[in-house]
């Protein structure tokens, strides 16, 4: 292993304490107001820690601060801001650098003439995107629920929230967190980082500077950098001492494998050899969830794979994406009736994703993963 690997096993271990030391405030239900119960002495795991994935994004539109915030107040140990950036290099949270689906861009004349199509990672995407507007233009737009078919409740907060910047879901964090009397992370993710740095605008340097800045750039665990492409991670890896964590797709390989025609696939990282290779860069690897439990082919969850203990014998740790509470998301014996935005057996999902061992997972719903959390732990 590279010489980092020494670095990461104690940042492992850092992490897996401050999972546990982190209390817990759920505004959902009295049983998930109770705090994870401590890890015992010897093999017994540290607590799974719960991210916000993109907020509370079940509950407000996504990547907005009322999203972030809810997340926090639900229990959340992490919020999640996915990364690109505007025309003048600002960091913005949105899931993808087109924002037809997530603003009111569409509504807005003044940018009716900003509608292009381009090619990002491959494939052609037609819309409106951040890197074409300034920060000070992209202040002007109002998030949407980009779900609005299956999360009709949250379109009554369409309009309400701005797109925010990387500054400010750091400064939220270290507010709640003093709110609260706890530490609450970050998760920050690069999108499309191949794609950016073709066009100019590359996300890493501007991501550096930022933790650095604001005091984050620690081995602690208070902030944690993810990305799908391995050239990302190692960059940040090489500049900075937070833990990083590869996140694994169903198929196919990272941008950055198909632009430089070499690189690892997705399968191949799951491999003994890939996860070792992982951990020469990283220390956690988020894999979508049926990398862990795949479907049978009607749907319905089946037998747990060799991945999360694979990944422990590398010394990775291992949070798999994503967790939503909507029938649309579980699999089929696990779904309430026939209407895709009804609310399934979500707390069962949970329970059986934190039995194979996995050490922490993204959800929609925190409330939920903080309850299904606090019952297994109980029954542990």
């Amino acid at each position: 292993m590279a010489a980092g690997g020494t670095t990461r096993r104690r940042t492992t271990a850092l992490l897996g304490a401050a999972a546990v030391l982190l209390p817990l405030l759920t505004v959902a239900s009295p049983a998930a107001a109770a705090p994870a119960a401590p890890a015992q002495a010897g093999p017994e795991k540290a607590a799974p820690i719960v991210l916000g994935h993109r907020g509370a994004s079940g509950y407000r539109p996504e990547h907005t601060t009322a999203s972030y915030e809810l997340a926090v107040r639900m229990g959340a140990d992490y919020i999640e801001p996915d990364l690109v950036p505007t025309k003048d290099g600002e960091l913005v949270a949105r899931h993808e650098n087109e924002i037809g689906g997530t603003t009111d861009v569409g509504s807005r004349p003044e940018f009716a003439n900003r509608k292009t199509t381009k090619s990002i990672d491959g494939r052609a995407v037609t819309g409106w995107f951040t890197e074409d507007f300034t920060l000070a233009e992209l202040k002007t737009l109002r998030a949407v629920e980009r779900l609005p078919d299956i999360r009709q409740h949250n379109t009554i907060y369409n309009g309400r929230y701005q797109v925010p910047t990387l500054q400010e879901v750091i400064d939220l964090a270290k507010r709640l967190g003093r709110e609260q009397r706890r530490r609450v992370g970050i998760f920050p993710e690069t999108k499309h980082p191949t794609y950016f740095r073709s066009i100019g605008l590359p996300l890493e340097g501007t991501l550096i500077a930022t933790l650095k800045r604001n005091g984050l750039d620690h081995r602690d665990g208070r902030a944690i950098v993810q990305s799908f492409e391995p050239t990302s991670l190692r960059m940040l890896d090489k500049a900075l001492r937070v833990p990083a964590l590869q996140a694994i797709s169903t198929s196919g390989a990272p941008y950055d494998t198909v632009a430089n025609g070499r690189g690892p696939t997705f399968n191949d990282m799951v491999t003994p050899a890939g996860l070792k290779e992982i951990s020469t860069y990283a220390d956690w690897i988020g894999p979508e969830k049926s990398r862990v439990i795949p479907l049978k082919p009607d749907g319905s969850l089946g037998t747990p794979t060799p991945l999360v203990k694979d990944a422990h014998a590398a010394g990775l740790k291992v949070s798999p994406y994503t967790f939503r509470n909507e029938n649309q998301f579980l699999p089929t014996d696990l779904r309430n009736g026939t209407a895709p935005g009804d609310y399934g057996q979500a707390l069962k999902e949970y329970d059986i994703f934190y039995r194979t061992g996995i050490d922490g997972l993204f959800s929609d719903n925190p409330d939920t993963a903080i309850i299904a959390r606090t019952e297994f732990l109980a029954s542990r």
